[in-house]
């Protein structure tokens, strides 16, 4: 009996005398390799997601080459573009080499040697803005709904925006005028509830 085969780009099927069989020919692409990787590191989904972008950006960057045929040069170039040219924060630069790591140390499976001379972006020197309760009263007084009622929370308690975001009753403990806020790692951190500011 002759034997029908069936290809797409990304696997191959043959249909024989026993049935069907499902003949995989092709690894997965570097970015399904790469959230592969992140996923079975315990990686969060925004991490993920900023990791596949970074990588991606890389790549078109050097007129979509392969990262398995670059190496600590072009990785230098993209960094200090993303410093000089395109003025990223110190936080993003560092972000986008994590990324980077990642993907040569995990992915591909490859060292990365000395960087030579990056031109590092510079960190913002920014004071905390600290509102006066008179501020604080006029942005209230503009808002209105679920927007006023996280706003208030967010300053009464100080909570962090994915903090209030994922805030149930059950957080609240009324007696002792106190929400465990679930911060990183899944730490509990207390919040006082602030008294009244009217």
């Amino acid at each position: 009996m002759n034997t029908a085969s069936f290809s797409t780009p990304s696997q191959k099927m043959s249909i024989g005398k026993p049935g069907l069989s499902l003949v995989r020919d092709a690894k997965p692409k570097l970015l399904n390799q790469l959230r592969e990787g992140l996923r079975a590191r315990h990686y969060s989904r925004r991490t993920e997601q900023t990791y596949c972008s970074w990588v991606r950006r890389f790549i078109f960057f050097h007129n979509v080459r392969h990262p398995g045929e670059m190496a600590e040069p072009e990785i230098n170039a993209f960094l200090t573009h993303l410093a000089v040219k395109e003025k990223v924060s110190a936080s993003t630069q560092n972000q986008t080499l994590s990324a980077l790591l990642f993907l040569y140390r995990n992915v591909i499976g490859r060292e990365v040697g000395d960087l030579g001379k990056v031109i590092r972006a510079r960190k913002s020197k920014r004071l905390p803005v600290v509102m006066t309760r008179e501020e604080v009263k006029a942005v209230l007084a503009n808002l209105s709904g679920d927007k006023w009622l996280m706003a208030t929370i967010m300053y009464g308690a100080g909570l962090r925006l994915m903090e209030c975001l994922r805030l149930r009753v059950q957080d609240i403990d009324f007696s002792r005028n106190v929400n465990p806020c679930s911060g990183r790692q899944g730490c509990q951190r207390p919040c006082h509830n602030a008294p009244r500011i009217d």
